[in-house]
């Protein structure tokens, strides 16, 4: 009788993982990449390091693109905001209690991007070349040439899986610019309407 060898083992590909609803993560990314959003850029002060001290390093200013970002309630005005849990802007959130947001028009794909970037940059130098003005009520950067701004006060904050849902009062909103179409993404690009 002949040795012949065992044939290798199969090797099996195990399925995306799935949750206990049956959606795996790449299904729902998919899914969800088919729905076109706004982008926006949310933006705080971080507070000073030490508020009693006049020579204390004054804090930072942080921002973030969005696209999950909406409108609540128009009486009283409501918008939300959706951050990653744990991360830079939901950490500063916690504790400032206002910040704002500039609704970026199609020719702000770069600061989309600049604000998106893992490993990136301080914030301080992202801020560094783009035209900004402060807001009167946050003191937060409010991007020059958006199509809209909005200055917000915290009223809720919603742990949502990996996720936090900050609902902000609005306190100002303005239309500075009503050159250009919005800036949106949709299947996991920066696009322009039409």
């Amino acid at each position: 009788m002949l040795n012949t060898p065992a044939a290798p083992p199969a090797i099996t590909v195990p399925p995306p993982a799935r949750h206990a609803e049956g959606v795996s993560n790449d299904e729902f990314r998919a899914a969800m990449s088919r729905l076109a959003a706004g982008v926006v850029l949310v933006t705080a002060q971080e507070p000073p390091l030490d508020p009693d001290d006049p020579d204390a390093p004054a804090g930072e200013d942080v921002g973030m693109t969005a696209t999950a970002f909406l409108s609540v309630s128009l009486d009283p005005p409501l918008v939300l905001v959706s951050l990653r849990e744990g991360s830079r802007m939901d950490e500063l959130l916690e504790e400032q209690p206002v910040w704002a947001v500039s609704v970026l028009s199609e020719s702000q794909r770069h600061i989309a991007g600049r604000f998106a970037m893992k490993g990136r940059i301080s914030d301080r130098l992202l801020f560094a070349d783009i035209p900004y003005q402060r807001g009167e009520y946050s003191d937060a950067p409010l991007v020059g040439g958006a199509l809209a701004t909005l200055e917000c006060r915290t009223e809720q904050r919603v742990a949502a899986g990996d996720h936090t849902l900050v609902i902000g009062r609005v306190m100002t909103a303005r239309v500075p610019s009503a050159e250009g179409g919005p800036l949106t993404y949709f299947r996991g690009r920066y696009r322009q309407l039409g």
